[in-house]
């Protein structure tokens, strides 16, 4: 009778760990982290789903850096909401159950739209992102905007494409969330780069909204704005401020718009996080 007992406990306890959401994990919380959750959200999301990971020093400085305060690290290393060996088995076993899953970002070769690109089958895509824009950028530097270093462009693989202008208000209240994501992302992801493009009425507009905002990375210059925003917006620019993420042949990976406002532009971040955790672990796997 123990026996059967037993054997109902167990069940019920797969039961429940299969019927509830899959639990978190350091990866996972990372990057909720990056995506602008808070840290509160991420704890009363332990409560109900629980914490599938091991918690030591490494993953401390990990989520430290994506943004989590002492009161997650506290929790988490209290054990407070640690799933047993069993309970991440059972987990485990969810998990494999589940249909494989798909990418949320769909590739969109529009950006090109009416551009010639020339590529030999066996080698890479042309970067048609740094042809366009090559000649074309300045950055802020002690005040004064000047010219950006092509041959750094060139070497970039993703590129994050910003419209917006200091006349948005909408666009003025997202820049100072982009400026701090950029300021943690560009270091550890050399591959990686965000480039302005103004919609403002004006040199001035432009430049006031620069160094207000004091932005860290390229923009194209006034004098080749209008011409950029006509070329690089067919199909992509629905509204301002808006975040287009392409790779370097110019496909489309993820874009804002036809949503809700931050929720649309916090998508597109969540993407590229999403693209970097997944080359992180690819590498991982091939180092093995």
């Amino acid at each position: 009778m123990r026996f059967r007992g037993g054997i109902l406990f167990v069940l019920a306890a797969v039961s429940g760990v299969l019927a509830g959401p899959a639990p978190l994990t350091i990866k996972e919380i990372a990057l909720m982290l990056r995506s602008g959750y808070s840290n509160e959200t991420i704890l009363h999301d332990l409560s109900t789903r629980y914490f599938a990971d091991n918690f030591d020093s490494e993953t401390e400085t990990q989520l430290l850096r994506a943004g989590a305060n002492s009161s997650l690290i506290e929790t988490l290393r209290s054990g407070a909401y640690q799933m047993s060996a069993a309970q991440v088995a059972i987990a485990k076993m969810k998990m494999a159950t589940l249909p494989a899953k798909t990418g949320t970002m769909t590739v969109h070769p529009d950006l090109n739209a009416g551009q010639s690109q020339p590529a030999s089958p066996a080698g890479p895509l042309p970067n048609s992102i740094y042809a366009r824009l090559k000649g074309d950028l300045v950055y802020l530097h002690q005040g004064s905007l000047v010219p950006f270093d092509d041959e750094e462009l060139e070497q970039k693989k993703l590129y994050l494409l910003f419209f917006s202008a200091n006349w948005s208000a909408p666009g003025r209240k997202f820049t100072p969330r982009l400026v701090e994501y950029y300021a943690r992302l560009a270091p550890q992801h050399p591959e990686f780069e965000l480039i302005f493009f103004s919609l403002d009425h004006s040199q001035f507009g432009m430049e006031t909204y620069v160094t207000q905002s004091s932005m860290p990375w390229p923009l194209v210059a006034y004098d080749k704005a209008a011409a950029k925003v006509s070329d690089f917006r067919q199909n992509l620019l629905r509204e301002i401020p808006c975040l287009v993420l392409v790779d370097a042949a110019g496909n489309v990976l993820s874009r804002s718009g036809g949503g809700e406002g931050d929720s649309t532009l916090e998508k597109v971040l969540a993407d590229l996080d999403e693209i970097f955790v997944r080359s992180a672990d690819s590498s991982k796997a091939r180092s093995r």
